[in-house]
């Protein structure tokens, strides 16, 4: 079975789209500051396509059907924040405001672990250079009863 028309005009604008989005679409390339800082940005990527057609009878001889459609595509590229990585400390910086509890809750948690695992950190440390207390045995410096 031969292929019908409407599917070159599908497999040409997936190639396209394929063209046009690629991974440094979505996670850009890296830019590294003078200080060491690298920053990476981030983005949102939304694309659709439609493609559609129909066969038409012919009424030459001897008979011939014709083919009608069209195709079409579209691509949205939004940012939405950039990626940091300076002193060893990765931090997403989000473009757009948060608009929801929920958006801060989210975007605070890295902020709050880093604060809980430092709080951590120090209570450890100072654990372990806390000298802990000894009892002196019964010797000859005791009161004698």
């Amino acid at each position: 079975m031969s292929d019908h028309p409407i599917e070159g005009m599908m497999n040409t604008t997936l190639e396209k789209i394929k063209q046009m989005v690629d991974v440094n679409t979505v996670v850009g390339d890296p830019i590294t500051s003078p200080d060491g800082t690298i920053i990476i940005p981030v983005s949102k990527v939304a694309y659709g396509f439609a493609s559609g057609g129909s066969d038409f009878p012919s009424k030459a001889q001897p008979a011939k059907e014709f083919f009608g459609g069209g195709a079409g595509a579209g691509i949205s590229i939004t940012p939405i924040g950039f990626l940091v990585i300076s002193e060893g400390n990765v931090k997403m910086v989000s473009i757009e405001p948060c608009n929801t509890s929920a958006d801060r809750v989210i975007n605070m948690i890295p902020d709050v672990v880093d604060k809980v695992s430092g709080l951590l950190s120090k209570k450890n440390a100072d654990k372990k250079t806390s000298v802990p207390e000894t009892k002196q045995s019964p010797g000859a410096d005791d009161p004698v009863l």
